[in-house]
C-alpha cells in the first residue's frame, strides 16, 4: 500500500484546521481545500465566470469578495449549485494531483490528509483510504467561533450534514474537547492505525 490518503472533515468550530496542523506536525502533508478555493478565486477563468453571472456586486477592486459570493450562495440554492458546479471539479482535480504528488515524495510521508468541511455532502470520500471526523461540544464550538459573523455561520451550518452525521459516516471520530497536546495524541493513534 502506498501513502494512507485520508479524508479531514468535522462541524464549524469543531477544530478542522487545528487537527490538519497537528497532523502536519506529526508527519503528514496536508491540504486544505478551502485554501484551495481561495486560489481559484485569484484565478482569470473563476473571476470571470464570476463576473459573468453575477457582476461587479461580487468584488472588490479585481478581488472576488468572498463574504459577497457567500451571501449570495447560502441564500439562494440555483447560486449555490452553480457555484458547486463550477468549483468542485477544480477541487477535484487539485486534490487529484496532490495525491499523485504524494506517492513521488522520498522520504514518504506518514499520511496525506485533504481538510474538506463538505466531504461527505459532495460525496467524495470514497476517493479516500479513511476518514476523520473532528467534533466537538457545541458550548465549545460556539465560544471558538464567537468572533466570526455568525449569520453567514448559521447558513453554512444549515448546509452541513450534522456533527453526529459526520461522525457515523467517517472511519474515524477524535472528540477534540481538552488540549491541542490531547488532539495531537489521539491523532497520533490513528496515524499509527494507518500505517500498521
Amino acid at each position: 500500500m502506498g501513502v494512507p490518503f485520508v479524508g479531514l472533515t468535522g462541524g464549524l468550530g469543531a477544530g478542522k484546521s487545528t487537527a490538519l496542523a497537528a497532523l502536519e506536525r506529526l508527519g503528514a502533508v496536508g491540504l486544505n481545500t478551502d485554501a484551495v478555493v481561495h486560489e481559484l478565486y485569484e484565478t482569470t477563468p473563476v473571476r470571470e465566470a464570476v463576473r459573468e453571472r453575477w457582476g461587479a456586486a461580487v468584488f472588490a477592486g479585481e478581488r472576488v469578495d468572498r463574504g459577497a459570493i457567500a451571501r449570495r450562495t447560502f441564500a439562494d440554492e440555483q447560486e449555490r449549485t452553480w457555484l458547486e458546479e463550477l468549483l468542485w471539479p477544480l477541487v477535484g482535480a487539485r486534490v487529484g494531483a496532490f495525491h499523485d504528488e504524494l506517492e513521488l515524495r522520498s522520504p514518504p510521508p506518514v499520511a496525506g490528509v485533504v481538510e474538506t468541511p463538505l466531504l461527505f455532502e459532495a460525496r467524495v470520500e470514497g476517493r479516500f483510504d479513511a476518514t476523520i471526523a473532528i467534533v466537538a461540544d457545541d458550548r465549545l464550538r460556539a465560544e471558538r467561533i464567537a468572533a466570526r459573523d455568525q449569520e453567514e455561520l448559521a447558513a453554512r451550518e444549515r448546509r452541513q450534514l450534522s456533527q453526529e452525521e459526520k461522525a457515523r459516516r467517517a472511519s474515524y471520530v477524535v472528540v477534540n474537547d481538552g488540549s491541542v497536546a490531547e488532539l495531537e495524541a489521539k491523532l497520533a493513534e490513528i496515524l499509527r492505525r494507518l500505517g500498521a
